[in-house]
């Protein structure tokens, strides 16, 4: 890892990520996605379905044919006759027409219930990739944003506790784009897991995906934040400014 001095250390692989997403030339088939935690798939979608034996190991990509809602969770279809369920694992869920209020051609989709994020131009995805957003109480805001100003490195700091307890300083993150008050989407290199809420609003990429996304997107392009399952607060006084 190069240090702003210009110096080089040796990361750790316990503290350092190299996950990244999938860029793309054409349109998927079919919905896709990781699976984030070990898993072994089952016969039907059912916690009582027998296993396959066969298993599935953290940022494994998988094809997903089939959804399905039971037993108070989302199973997908994964092979013939093989399902996992949305507690192990992500989908992108393709969603190639944008959402009405954005009227351009561009723009990134963060779809806060799967902890997934896309870039889109022309009906056509471009990439795709697993986030972290806010975590409860402090969520990432649903609405439809643009981002206002890119920066090459920012540094980061505040605390949200009245003794400033979780005060947090965060220097040169890089690759960031603030898109609704201080909320942005950004390299998170302090983090090693992606695909569970787990910021202060902020949306956390790995570096190698905020530095893809960063010189895909324009100042001016949408970002459209949403919750399928309607459990993120959709009413925007509920928010403050967001933090990383």
């Amino acid at each position: 890892v190069q240090l702003v001095s210009g110096e080089w250390v040796r990361a750790s692989p316990a503290a350092y990520t190299r996950f990244q997403g999938l860029e793309f030339f054409e349109n998927p088939p079919n919905n896709f996605g990781w699976i984030v935690d070990f898993t072994e798939s089952s016969a039907a979608p059912s916690f009582s379905a027998a296993t396959t034996g066969n298993s599935y190991y953290r940022e494994d990509k998988i094809q997903v044919y089939e959804m399905v809602e039971a037993e108070g969770l989302f199973w997908y279809k994964i092979a013939p006759d093989e399902w996992v369920n949305s507690q192990k694992a992500r989908v992108v869920i393709l969603r190639t027409t944008p959402p009405e209020g954005i009227t351009a051609n561009r723009w990134i989709e963060l779809d806060l219930f799967q902890q997934t994020i896309m870039a889109y131009e022309d009906g056509q995805l471009q990439f795709a990739s697993l986030m972290a957003s806010g975590l409860e109480p402090t969520y990432t805001k649903p609405g439809i944003f643009s981002i206002y100003i890119k920066k090459d490195f920012e540094t980061m700091q505040g605390s949200f506790e009245d003794d400033r307890s979780d005060f947090f300083y965060l220097e040169d993150v890089p690759w960031t784009m603030y898109y609704d008050e201080a909320r942005a989407i950004h390299t998170a290199y302090w983090r090693t897991y992606f695909g569970y809420p787990q910021s202060h609003g902020c949306i956390n990429l790995s570096p190698g995906d905020a530095k893809w996304l960063y010189l895909w997107a324009n100042e001016g392009d949408y970002v459209w934040a949403h919750d399928t399952s309607g459990k993120t607060p959709t009413d925007p006084n509920l928010y403050g400014r967001g933090a990383p």
